[in-house]
């Protein structure tokens, strides 16, 4: 395993961040997961700022300007992302981990993911002591029972956020261009 040496700065980082419209075509390119065309971006910001579903074409328009002049060419520039002018399309690029790691990504049902899992250890733990110090209802249950059930628990929470972010994990695992180069 290669450790990274062209890690973004904090700095750059926060100064991608610090623009919402760009926090949003990051997170949107994202969900996606695959090269999207600047059109498809620019509704997929427009109707994230909106709420609507078309969103209404003026707010689109001033999107996709906002995009092609100012917001692309410098998440382009810092690496974020694969920009072709040409073909007006749009990828995540592997630098965007960067990026996304200080964007503490949600769990389905709103809580973070690292508050998700302190909650299962606590909960874990707290009913297996229970278990072995012999509280009444718990102890009628085995603690290698409730023990099975918290990693069971942590199984799972694992493969629903590895199927959230199925996108950027398939992403890290495919083979850079300049790897297939060589």
């Amino acid at each position: 395993m290669k450790l990274r040496n062209d890690v973004l700065p904090a700095e750059q980082v926060y100064a991608i961040l610090a623009n919402e419209r760009r926090r949003r075509a990051i997170e949107q390119l994202g969900a996606v997961g695959g090269t999207v065309s600047v059109n498809e971006l620019s509704t997929l910001v427009a109707g994230r700022e909106t709420g609507e579903s078309p969103p209404p074409t003026r707010c689109r328009e001033s999107v996709y300007t906002s995009l092609v002049q100012t917001h692309l060419p410098k998440l382009a520039d810092a690496g974020v992302i694969t920009y072709d002018r040409d073909s007006q399309t749009v990828e995540l690029s592997r630098r965007a981990r960067d990026v996304r790691l200080y964007t503490e990504i949600l769990a389905p049902g709103g809580a973070t993911w690292s508050e998700l899992y302190r909650a299962l250890a606590v909960g874990s733990l707290t009913v297996v002591l229970a278990a072995l110090l012999d509280a009444p209802l718990v102890s009628a249950v085995d603690p290698v029972l409730w023990t099975s059930l918290a990693l069971g628990a942590f199984a799972a929470a694992s493969a629903v956020q590895l199927w959230v972010n199925r996108f950027s994990v398939l992403r890290q695992l495919r083979p850079r261009r300049s790897d297939q180069k060589r």
